[in-house]
């Protein structure tokens, strides 16, 4: 992989990790169009490395929230007098991370090979924006982040797992959860912010270190580096916007994004305009 391949891929992920518009979806569609293989070891290590930029701003950005429930939760574990709202945010944190770190491993194989065709990854966009419409229309908006509850994430943590599948959109199975058990957009957004930073971190490292010779031999570490540096980058300033537009707009322009690109990957396919895999 050359640098302006890894810039532009790195600045795709970090646009689109966010956004419900499934960054790994995104990834995968490029990838292929610039000629990869997208099942290959060495590409969909790629692929789950360079979100540790997209973590990283999500860590930068939430820092003081991190700063004040973390030692909250810790002292609440010692001290019933602490157990106020922030140790039961982070204990509905770390509970709405269980189901991935489950079902993650479990179909580590299927969700690296098989998943990855662009049949899915197009089918999974046009899909999934029906559940994303019907969510952000019937939710009721009246629950707000204090109001948050372990059963809450748990909830919402189940919905994350489905976005293993490229095209569904780890953002848009997380907000499409949240919504649905009424809480608002704003709250189903950093709730998404939250839960990423457990998954995405496992993920990454995972890949890091069990395929450190096989992006060596492939892809190359220079690019991979240099894509997670633009990853960091450009999710830092779209973490930034999404939480602004997400408090005015509803997710329709997402929607329709979604399922114009779903139908154009598909096409695509179907007339062996690209392969699928």
């Amino acid at each position: 992989m050359n640098i302006l391949e890894a810039i532009l891929l790195g600045a795709v992920e970090g646009f689109t990790e966010f956004l419900p518009v499934s960054s790994t979806g995104h990834l995968t569609i490029l990838e292929k169009l610039l000629g990869y293989r997208i099942d290959a070891p060495d590409v969909t290590a790629f692929t789950a490395i360079i979100q540790l930029g997209a973590v990283l701003a999500t860590v930068i950005y939430l820092r003081a929230d991190i700063a004040r429930i973390v030692p909250a939760w810790c002292r609440g574990l010692f001290d019933a007098a602490h157990r106020g709202a922030d140790y039961r945010f982070g204990w509905a944190v770390i509970l709405g991370s269980v189901p991935i770190a489950i079902v993650g491993p479990l179909f580590k194989d299927r969700i690296e090979t098989t998943l990855r065709s662009l049949w899915f990854v197009g089918g999974a966009l046009i899909v999934w924006s029906g559940v994303l419409w019907f969510a952000d229309r019937a939710a009721t908006q009246r629950r707000h982040e204090t109001d948050v509850t372990w059963k809450d994430t748990l909830i919402i943590g189940a919905a994350q797992c489905l976005a293993l599948i490229p095209g569904v959109s780890r953002s848009g199975a997380t907000m499409s959860a949240g919504l649905l058990r009424d809480l608002d957009r704003v709250t189903v957004t950093r709730l998404s912010f939250f839960l990423s930073v457990p998954a995405l971190t496992a993920a990454g490292i995972l890949q890091g270190v069990t395929r450190y010779d096989t992006i060596a031999a492939g892809i190359g570490w220079v690019p991979t580096l240099v894509a997670t540096v633009v990853s960091f980058a450009v999710a830092y300033a779209s973490v930034t916007w999404l939480l602004r537009f997400v408090a005015r707009h509803t997710y329709t322009v997402f929607i329709v994004y979604r399922v114009v690109l779903g139908v154009v990957v598909l096409a695509l396919v179907a007339t062996n305009t690209i392969p699928a895999v």
